[in-house]
């Protein structure tokens, strides 16, 4: 691991295909090939989670039996607290603990508690449902909360959606790369972060492929657990997250003992969870930076916009799902491992050959426009297939054009929608907002990282949750709020589309304008250069705000 530096720099430069495909000199294998299995398993379980939780949630099957409209409220009373509360503790465990000894803790809590639901909680969720308090509640509340009432009734799948959708968060955004970030040097960063997230890409592939086979229609004989072939599903794909996670805890010991020691062992305790208080900016400071810097507003339009269009569209998919799949959690989760692995493929494919080479082609704007373009072509299909769902006519003239009765043209629409949509997130999306900072001073970048951030977070992921909830509360069921949640999409999406366009030209003229500069200086302007290595730089970026 100890090589001399003089050496290292010496080394020979990477022929044109290994610069692309994989630019690692043979001495950093031993500490980039672990990381990489890291970022393939942990997103792996994250996928396995994903589905399983909103199979469980929306299902039939020892589910919620309230369909998406559960989804709205575990999001904002669910995960949010819980990602407020555990993100507390692993804080005061991090004043405690060393950076690996957190990462055990943290993980094993997990993996225990998906233990503690395969054996106990999902088995006998039946005689843990609560009975008194939520129908006390659907005599005192509006209907429109059945989702909320179902959330509190069915707490174990509730709590299991919960801690699945904090996997992501906390395991990958906090301890992953904040791992990766201490560990990697700025030169490796530019090499390898692509590597990293290309693993993380991947990973959805082989989630979906893997987790088909352990989903039984009917129950399987052969195993000597499980009552119905649903049971049988959950058992196994936990068992597997818990094999993987055996594999990333002996990973993780490796890298501590053999590659990181002496790095291990000159970081402070906390430096894993505590931030600078220079970065730190209060929620009203955060709007007032935003009232006087038009460039800065037009990034958190962006920003926030994503968040509540993808939230607005997520529920919309996962009631059409339900509704085709007649609550079977089974075929609710053999479907969306499908459409996970499908993403995959999107997102790697993207980041492989679209995500740099557009941007270096056509430019900022062009690229910055492709992700809400997509949700737009495909929220065209999904609002308007069912705005004409009753008519006959219409419904008539799809099946001969598609040959797809309209309920599965609405789930094929949705399902495009949703792979194509996170897979331009993955890359073109993340990639377009990093590059929109580089114009900007040092300070302004940071500043304006932690207003985005505080704002994008707090606002846009709740932001569409909370409007679904009203217009659950208002129009009683998901069905009655469909138009409305329609026009929100594309309201939201226009004023997206809008600020992409407004942060284009500002982004232009900072180009330009730097451009002038240089050539006033004698000096050759060379825009591709930083544009052809903007990739991997954004890659350092984005993970430094994860």
């Amino acid at each position: 691991m100890h090589n001399d530096p003089k050496t290292l720099n010496e080394e020979k430069p990477f022929g044109q295909l290994r610069n692309f495909f994989w630019p690692v000199h043979r001495h950093e294998h031993r500490k980039l090939v672990p990381l990489f299995v890291l970022f393939l398993l942990i997103p792996f379980i994250y996928h396995l989670l994903r589905c399983m939780k909103v199979a469980l949630v929306v299902g039939g099957d020892a589910g919620s039996h309230a369909g998406a409209s559960v989804i709205p409220f575990l999001k904002v009373w669910g995960v949010l607290p819980g990602a407020v509360v555990l993100t507390y503790f692993f804080t005061l465990l991090a004043n405690r603990f060393n950076r690996a000894q957190v990462f055990y803790i943290v993980v094993l809590f997990f993996l225990s508690f998906f233990a503690c639901f395969t054996l106990f909680l999902h088995p006998n969720h039946q005689l843990l449902e609560l009975v008194l308090l939520p129908e006390w509640l659907s005599k005192v509340l509006p209907q429109g909360f059945q989702g909320l009432i179902a959330a509190i009734r069915y707490w174990p799948t509730s709590l299991f959606y919960i801690l699945s959708e904090l996997w992501g968060s906390v395991i990958i955004a906090m301890l992953l790369w904040g791992y990766v970030n201490e560990v990697t040097t700025l030169g490796e960063a530019k090499r390898f972060y692509a590597i990293f997230t290309l693993a993380a890409n991947m990973s959805g592939i082989f989630s979906g492929q893997v987790a088909q086979l352990m989903v039984f229609k009917e129950v399987n004989v052969l195993l000597p657990f499980g009552n119905t072939a649903w049971e049988q599903t959950v058992l196994m794909q936990i068992a597997l997250i818990m094999v993987l996670g055996a594999i990333i805890l002996g990973l993780f010991w490796w890298l501590n003992k053999y590659v990181f020691v002496e790095h291990q062992a000159s970081l402070p305790a906390t430096k894993l969870f505590t931030r600078k208080k220079k970065n730190a900016i209060s929620l009203m400071a955060s709007f007032q930076y935003l009232a006087r810097s038009r460039y800065m507003l037009y990034i958190a339009v962006i920003v926030v916009g994503y968040n509540i269009v993808y939230n607005l569209a997520d529920v919309v998919w996962t009631d059409q799902m339900n509704i085709k799949m007649a609550g079977d959690s089974a075929a609710i989760n053999r479907y969306m491992n499908n459409v996970t692995s499908i993403t995959g493929i999107f997102a790697t494919f993207s980041a492989l050959f679209l995500s740099g080479n557009v941007i270096r082609r056509f430019g900022w704007k062009a690229t910055a426009m492709i992700t809400p373009l997509i949700w737009l072509a495909m929220g065209i299909g999904v609002f308007g297939c069912m705005m004409f769902q009753a008519n006959e006519t219409v419904t008539g003239a799809l099946l001969q054009l598609f040959g797809l009765p309209i309920q599965s043209l609405i789930l094929l629409f949705g399902s495009a929608q949703i792979c194509l949509g996170r897979a331009s997130k993955y890359t073109v999306f993340d990639e377009s907002k990093e590059i929109a900072f580089i114009p900007l001073s040092k300070e302004e970048q940071r500043k304006g990282k932690a207003v985005v951030d505080g704002i994008g977070s707090r606002f846009g992921k709740a932001g569409g949750s909370l409007l679904i909830q009203i217009l659950l509360v208002t129009c009683l069921n998901l069905s009655n709020a469909l138009p409305y949640i329609a026009v929100l999409f594309f309201v939201v999406l226009f004023l997206w589309i809008y600020a992409v366009q407004g942060l284009g030209n500002c982004v232009k003229q900072s180009v330009d304008r730097d451009q002038s500069s240089n050539e006033s200086a004698d000096t050759p302007a060379d825009i591709s250069m930083p544009l052809g290595q903007i990739q991997n730089l954004v890659k350092a970026e984005g993970a430094t705000a994860a």
